[in-house]
């Protein structure tokens, strides 16, 4: 039998990570249609198909980063640690992959792609930065009422 507090033991309490993957998806449903026509202005209907794909990874590398650490959680906090090292290696060779998999395909424009892959990712990053709570009172997203955090989102 472990410790309590040890690796092998399960993380216990709620899961933030998959409430926070969830808000990082809805904060990029605006996102989307802007960098949608925004590409589409430089790079016609090409342009504007990559930044779609481009949101689309970015988005499900965001809600399976969050579904890896919550699943691994419940098994131990060693493989929780080893999931986030394992996986961001892993999702960044998915996202590769999908990269390569279109990039000669005639839709594809890979400048717009490669700009919305990488600014969205940060984008929504750092927008969420302030909506995080880093204290154990409220793991996860701050609540509604909590400074710093607005009730617009």
């Amino acid at each position: 039998m472990s410790a309590p507090g040890s690796l092998s033991t399960p993380v216990a309490g709620p899961a933030p990570e998959v409430d926070i993957a969830h808000d990082l998806a809805r904060r990029a449903l605006p996102v989307a249609p802007v960098a949608i026509v925004v590409c589409g202005l430089f790079w016609g209907v090409q342009g504007a198909l990559s930044a779609a794909y481009a949101v689309v990874l970015v988005v499900v590398n965001f809600l399976a980063a969050a579904a890896l650490m919550a699943r691994a959680a419940r098994i131990s906090a060693a493989m929780l640690m080893a999931a986030v090292l394992g996986g961001y290696l892993v999702r960044l060779g998915v996202l590769t992959v999908a990269v390569m998999a279109v990039r000669d395909a005639a839709w594809v424009e890979m400048v717009p792609l490669g700009l919305t892959l990488v600014l969205t990712h940060v984008g929504l990053l750092v927008w969420e930065a302030r909506k995080v709570s880093v204290t154990l009172a409220f793991p996860g997203l701050k609540p509604a009422g909590a400074p710093g955090r607005n009730q617009r989102g």
